[in-house]
């Protein structure tokens, strides 16, 4: 007998189930709080262990070239943020001085954006980061660039700190003594 992984309850034939993401073992009280899941475990085993034995009896340069791409992969991957550009630090000050150099005030600024003066304030004193939208807004209006580039531009000029070109984590880590 095997226990139902929700209430606890003995059950000989349990049932897996989906709730929220997990795949839990239930009995057929408890089946009702998610979905059913199907499992296909004979033929999905039988294709990947039919798949791998005829790659490996077939041609062995297959093999390793498959084994080179894999170590090509354990690099760091790119992902959606290293296309994104970085607020700058500055961009309190930058906003600031670009309306003052225009003549403009914080409420006649506010009014061209389409957005509350007491944003504008904010965003100049450095209390909040600007949306997407407002610093689109910000960046055209003003004529001024709130970015620092992407993020992926620092990773490419970052070079390793040992003669062989990579880094240890004595390098990096700083002791506190």
């Amino acid at each position: 007998m095997v226990q139902c992984e929700m209430c606890g309850a003995e059950t000989a034939s349990p049932k897996t189930i989906k709730v929220e993401g997990a795949e839990l073992d239930v009995c057929d009280n408890c089946a009702d709080f998610g979905t059913e899941v199907k499992t296909q475990q004979t033929s999905s085993t039988s294709t990947k262990y039919s798949t791998s034995s005829s790659s490996s009896s077939g041609n062995s340069s297959t093999s390793t070239g498959s084994a080179g791409s894999s170590g090509g992969s354990r690099s760091r991957r790119r992902d959606m943020f290293d296309d994104m550009d970085e607020i700058a630090p500055d961009y309190d000050d930058r906003i600031r001085n670009a309306r003052e150099s225009t003549g403009l005030s914080q409420e006649d600024l506010a009014k061209e954006l389409n957005e509350k003066a007491s944003l504008i304030s904010k965003l100049e004193h450095g209390d909040i980061l600007p949306s997407d939208s407002v610093q689109r807004k910000l960046e055209k209006k003003l004529d001024i660039s709130l970015t620092v580039g992407s993020a992926g531009a620092d990773d490419e000029e970052w070079s390793g700190g040992s003669s062989t070109g990579s880094y240890t984590l004595g390098d990096v880590v700083k002791r506190k003594d």
